[in-house]
């Protein structure tokens, strides 16, 4: 079993930044591919950028390239997301996930087995 925990989100005035952290129990943390998605009001759960068990491979959606980093640090089993140039339409809640079943990076919610609780981002316009 993995335990995530999210941290970081909050109320930021667009062109802003926030880092979110994941923190995450269990030895295996430095195997599993790891996600981060957002879910808006009234919308389904979206993939935002994912990461290699590694960190040497990382993926974004489209709208985010450019802005958004993903990155891990294994010996600490965290995950981050740096968020920049955020945009009124980034407002979400963002989820971290994590994969044992994967061997490389994947957007599918499906394909991820544990998730955190979620924290809440608000970018103002």
């Amino acid at each position: 079993q993995v335990q995530l925990v999210e941290s970081g989100g909050g109320l930021v005035q667009a062109g802003g930044s926030l880092r979110l952290s994941c923190a995450a129990s269990g030895r295996t943390f430095r195997t599993y591919v790891m996600g981060w998605f957002c879910q808006a009001p009234g919308k389904e759960r979206e993939f935002v950028a994912g990461i290699s068990w590694s960190g040497g491979t990382t993926y974004y959606r489209d709208s985010v390239k450019g802005r958004f980093t993903i990155s891990r640090d294994n010996a600490k089993n965290m995950v981050y997301l740096q968020m920049n140039s955020l945009k009124a339409e980034d407002t979400a809640v963002y989820y971290c996930a994590a994969s044992r079943s994967v061997l490389k990076v994947v957007s599918s919610t499906g394909s991820y087995d544990y998730w955190g609780q979620g924290t809440q981002v608000t970018v103002s316009s």
